[in-house]
């Protein structure tokens, strides 16, 4: 397989709608798409960004291919989530490269502790959270209905 640059670019406005087509395309693929999905994905400025959120794309050949947001729980805890790859873009590391640049920028602005919310049924990216520290906690009820897992990382 031929190496790819991929670029890590932030949210912008001009951008919003790629939020929607990614997370869309993998929640169509995986499970269904849930109410607080439309909420947030339909208005990430207001439901993501304005409430201490970030939003990155992963851009490949001047393409949006990959999505991932950092949303704002408490001052110190952040939820890795939304997170999306292109069934196109699948295979080149681009998910592993946005959970790294999550990771690191979280360090950069000192967060404590990155928490997600994932389905046993997807091995792989269980296996990446892992691999990157994250670690199995208990999963409370009601946030997801397709979670039925939690872990969460100590970053601080």
């Amino acid at each position: 397989m031929k190496q790819i640059y991929i670029e890590i670019i932030p949210f912008s406005d001009d951008l919003q709608d790629y939020i929607k087509i990614l997370n869309y395309e993998w929640l169509e693929k995986h499970f269904r798409i849930e109410e607080g999905d439309r909420i947030s994905l339909s208005n990430p400025r207001k439901e993501i960004i304005d409430k201490g959120g970030f939003i990155f794309y992963a851009k490949v050949n001047g393409e949006i291919v990959g999505t991932a947001s950092l949303l704002k729980k408490t001052e110190s805890v952040f939820e890795l989530g939304k997170m999306a790859v292109s069934g196109k873009a699948q295979g080149h590391r681009i998910g592993t490269v946005l959970l790294e640049h999550c990771i690191k920028y979280s360090e950069e602005l000192s967060i404590e502790k990155l928490v997600l919310y994932s389905n046993t049924k997807l091995q792989s990216a269980i296996h990446l959270y892992k691999k990157y520290g994250f670690q199995e906690i208990p999963l409370e009820s009601g946030l997801y209905e397709r979670a039925d897992i939690k872990m969460e990382r100590q970053l601080a």
